[in-house]
């Protein structure tokens, strides 16, 4: 079986950032292909645990649910990032 993830090294351990369906001590061959380039290891921690946390959601909403609840926030998002970078 083919299957192409995503993981993160650390501390000499390579760690799926998504399930992986094998079986436990499987032998497995992997091909390492960095394309992580411009991204820092904390920036990749935060991604995985972002998509951990959508993983464990029961409910995940659509975009135009998220555009409808995003809609009712006063004033701009973009402007008040713009005004915490200022800082």
């Amino acid at each position: 079986m083919l299957q192409e993830i995503e993981a993160i090294y650390e501390k000499g351990v390579l760690r799926p950032l998504t399930p992986v369906t094998m079986a436990e001590s499987e032998m497995v061959r992997v091909l390492i292909s960095s394309h992580t380039v411009g991204h820092s290891q904390r920036d990749l921690k935060q991604l995985a645990r972002a998509r951990a946390e959508v993983a464990d959601q029961d409910d995940i909403p659509s975009i135009e649910e998220v555009r409808r609840m995003l809609s009712v926030i006063p004033g701009s998002i973009s402007e008040d990032v713009i005004k915490d970078r200022g800082r």
